[in-house]
């Protein structure tokens, strides 16, 4: 770990990171795509495509997401759902310089596997529909060069009766910060809306299918993301199917 504040309470956080990766996203991973269609291709901005440049607005995102967006925020993570109930998607990374913001990258991507929601619960499998500030990092493997306060411990490794193919989901990951405390380890179970409304959600590293309500890229994407996205610049996360997205 990067930060003496960011140091996890050994004992407390290990046992609860369990609970909370059993859970992530409000329930643990099978593996399972429950219908979404994988050979079709994600929404969102084409796969690759040139990057657009110096862009007055970030493209699908309409007035009432846009609204929300802090003031400051520099960088935008923008996750391009496909439809309400589909787990296929597209992230693009997004850089607001002197003349607008520049697309600097884009991936396939997962999202719940039952699809999207304004109104997300534990265990509904679905991702919560929202803006969400991006603070901390973490995961199995060492610091890539994260700017994000970054802890690294084995306690993010996904449970021995998980899925074979989620065993290295959590190599890396970035809180997204949804009923949760902000500067803290992604470990920390704390849900200050309590319970009910789910948790754990992350941007974390896809197995190939849906996920309980986190998103989901390639292992290149996560390194990239971490090197790129910087506190100083008050990364975001934009989220959402394209209906949701464009309002």
């Amino acid at each position: 770990m990067r930060r003496a504040g960011g140091v996890m309470r050994r004992a407390a956080v290990a046992a609860a990171g369990l609970v909370l990766l059993a859970g992530c996203g409000g329930g643990g991973h099978d593996g399972k795509d429950d219908g979404a269609g994988k050979g079709e291709r994600p929404g969102g901005p084409a796969r690759g495509a040139s990057a657009t440049t110096h862009l007055k607005n970030i493209p699908g995102i309409g007035t009432a997401l846009r609204s929300r967006i802090p003031a400051g925020s520099r960088q935008v993570v923008a996750v391009y759902g496909k439809a309400a109930d589909s787990a296929d998607a597209t992230v693009v990374l997004y850089e607001k310089g002197p003349k607008g913001w520049d697309r600097k990258g884009s991936w396939p991507a997962h999202n719940g596997r039952r699809g999207w929601t304004t109104d997300h619960h534990e265990d509904d499998k679905r991702s919560p529909v929202g803006v969400f500030t991006l603070t901390d990092a973490g995961g199995v493997l060492a610091d890539p060069g994260a700017k994000l306060p970054y802890s690294h411990s084995t306690a993010f490794t996904p449970p021995s009766f998980w899925s074979k193919n989620t065993r290295h989901d959590f190599d890396y990951v970035i809180a997204i910060n949804y009923n949760r405390v902000k500067g803290t380890s992604p470990l920390d179970p704390t849900r200050p809306e309590g319970q009910s409304k789910g948790g754990g959600v992350w941007l974390h590293l896809d197995h190939g299918s849906g996920t309980s309500a986190c998103v989901s890229v390639s292992k290149s994407a996560m390194q990239t993301l971490l090197r790129a996205l910087d506190p100083a610049r008050q990364p975001v996360v934009v989220m959402g199917d394209a209906a949701h997205l464009a309002a």
